[in-house]
């Protein structure tokens, strides 16, 4: 069987109602996808997505003719790739789909098969006052959450605090807690100081208190000292490298023991398999992996079969904040939204690779091609 073919597919997601994203001021500018088709001369076709491919073209070359189910060989080119153009590790996930069909299981029996079912927590993802967000959060626990994420801006962290402690007292003890700062890495164009260590350090101690599970991109992803200095200090688990480069940037982090929970996305960091890696090397260790899993209903099918084939955990994240952030908006491709079951969990489909099932006509109504 050899790659005969990519073609790719460009679409908008549906813009309303408006969606404001507590860490990027003009979430409209991200509000693409593409769609990954990889077609083979015995006329199987894997299918990805979760990232824009923007400038892919002109490395189709690199693909086309070759054995689809060399998964490593094309990692290794894709990483050549991404040190002189983008991270294009949409093609990946298709080429894993494509060897799920090809073997007649999902893609998470290909990677171990560890679980079949993951726990979820609601990630949530605007800027909402104290008294707003706690609602948010009972209406999350009546759904079967039994944990949720919230931003804290570093331009207003006081605000953030606030909310974090309004959904404690309103939750009480039944829902994990887990805070996300967003310092790990920047949106184009950002150029404002971080928070310092000292600054870190005092929010990490005040979310310790409100028995926060984890505290998420507290520092530069690359100041693995510092964050090595925070987990010993804090009291708190320090999680990150969601967006991580290269697997020599997360070998850092646990060679300095910088995390205890690792999140490397399969498709805007590092690629499903060596995520993979990662992944067995960290669980061996007795620490968390539970991918980054902001992109699409596609991306996010891949990371759930990567995080149930090792089972990964404790909890999986589900981009989920309505009435911004819907399954009907992240999923719009998707023949059927992913959502979660009625106590808190998600399922891996049964169907033979990712379990990609496309709403042709949402693919056309949103098509910038």
């Amino acid at each position: 069987m050899k790659i005969a073919g990519i073609r790719l597919r460009r679409l908008r997601f549906p813009l309303d109602p408006p969606f404001h994203a507590a860490w990027d001021p003009e979430p409209r500018r991200a509000l693409q996808a593409t769609l990954v088709y990889v077609d083979t001369d015995e006329g199987l076709t894997g299918i990805g997505s979760g990232d824009t491919m923007d400038g892919f073209e002109r490395y189709v070359r690199l693909f086309v003719g070759e054995d689809p189910l060399a998964i490593e060989r094309h990692v290794r080119v894709l990483e050549t790739i991404s040190f002189h153009a983008g991270r294009y590790w949409p093609l990946e996930a298709a080429l894993w789909d494509l060897a799920g069909k090809a073997e007649g299981v999902p893609v998470a029996r290909l990677f171990g098969g560890g679980v079949d079912r993951l726990p979820v927590y609601a990630s949530t993802g605007e800027a909402r006052a104290p008294e707003r967000r706690a609602e948010s959060a009972l209406e999350l626990r009546a759904e079967g959450f039994r944990a949720l994420k919230l931003r804290v801006d570093k331009g207003c962290v006081e605000d953030g605090l606030a909310a974090v402690g309004a959904v404690r007292e309103a939750v009480g003890d039944d829902v994990g807690i887990m805070v996300d700062l967003n310092q790990g890495w920047r949106l184009p164009g950002d150029v404002e100081p971080l928070l310092g260590y000292d600054e870190v350090r005092d929010v990490a101690a005040r979310l310790r208190d409100l028995d926060v599970l984890w505290l998420e991109e507290p520092l530069a992803g690359d100041d693995v000292n510092g964050l090595a200095r925070l987990r010993a200090e804090s009291g708190i688990r320090v999680a990150g490298g969601e967006m991580a480069r290269t697997p020599a940037e997360l070998d850092a982090s646990v060679r300095a023991a910088a995390l205890d929970v690792y999140q490397p996305d399969a498709i805007l960091a590092v690629g499903l398999l060596r995520a993979r890696e990662l992944a067995q090397r960290v669980l061996a260790d007795g620490l968390w992996f539970t991918p980054h899993t902001w992109t699409n209903g596609i991306g996010l099918l891949a990371n759930l079969h990567l995080a149930a084939g090792v089972g990964a955990g404790p909890f999986l994240e589900l981009p989920y904040d309505p009435p911004g952030w819907t399954p009907e908006r992240r999923d719009f491709m998707l023949a059927e939204p992913m959502r979660a079951s009625a106590d808190g969990y998600l399922a891996v489909p049964d169907r033979p690779g990712l379990g990609i099932e496309l709403d042709e006509d949402a693919v056309e109504r949103y098509s910038l091609d």
